[in-house]
């Protein structure tokens, strides 16, 4: 009878013993009430008394099922995102919610819809890493008293529909060609400079005036080409130029 009931006591004595994986937390109820978090390793419950319930601590990844929303300039856009999330209080991730891990991923849906009906489809497009810090926010703020702790949220894919597509390429092509003309007429406007200030210092110097008449005979002569090239002493100019000026001083003086 002895042996009986020192065998009995010993079996439920190693039935209480537990182990706690290293990334494992273990809440231990006592008829019902919280008694304490233990693990990792080995501990000991009560038999019939005490009761546990086991926690991942490790961070886990969810993904957000693609969501169709809209916009603040009322454009319908089809966004997905992953979440990461990581249990840092054990108790009240047990206690304050019934089920953290479907709590987390619905109040991330729901956040995700409503942050993006507060930006415009560029906003989306641009902002993208700053919409993801406020939507972290956003959603650690709610799950923190849950002992929930959000670690990132990254949208992963931004489905626009196929005819605002097409006109934001139309757009984006309007914009490049406007560029171009810009950059165009910048050139144009620095060459014009830099002749007007060749021409004045060629008029200086008719010296100068000859050589690049010379050089650009030695251009055009590259090409061997057949252009028949007449050229006029720069003298005729110079009295072309005397000429208009005297007559206009003529008629001034009349």
């Amino acid at each position: 009878m002895i042996l009986f009931i020192t065998g009995l006591i010993i079996v439920l004595i190693l039935s209480g013993v537990r182990i706690a994986q290293e990334y494992q937390r273990a809440i231990v109820f006592r008829l019902g009430r919280f008694q304490s978090v233990k693990g990792p390793g080995l501990y000991w419950l009560i038999p019939l008394i005490e009761r546990q319930q086991k926690v991942d601590i490790r961070t886990k990844t969810v993904t957000l099922e693609q969501q169709e929303t809209i916009t603040k300039d009322s454009v319908t856009i089809k966004v997905n995102a992953v979440l990461w999330y990581q249990i840092i209080d054990p108790k009240n991730s047990i206690i304050k919610v019934g089920d953290y891990n479907k709590a987390v991923y619905q109040f991330a849906v729901s956040a995700l819809r409503n942050i993006i009906g507060q930006h415009s489809l560029d906003e989306v497009l641009k902002e993208r890493e700053q919409i993801n810090d406020k939507l972290q926010q956003i959603v650690d703020r709610t799950t923190e008293p849950w002992g929930v702790k959000i670690e990132m949220v990254e949208m992963k894919d931004v489905e626009i529909p196929e005819g605002m597509q097409r006109a934001m390429a139309r757009e984006a092509e309007a914009i490049r060609e406007k560029r171009a003309r810009i950059v165009k007429a910048e050139a144009e406007l620095d060459a014009s400079i830099k002749l007007t200030q060749g021409a004045i210092e060629m008029e200086k110097s008719p010296i100068a005036l000859e050589l690049r008449r010379m050089q650009m005979l030695s251009e055009i002569g590259i090409d061997n080409n057949t252009t028949t090239i007449v050229l006029l002493p720069s003298e005729f100019s110079h009295a072309a130029k005397s000429f208009t000026e005297l007559v206009k001083n003529k008629k001034t003086g009349e």
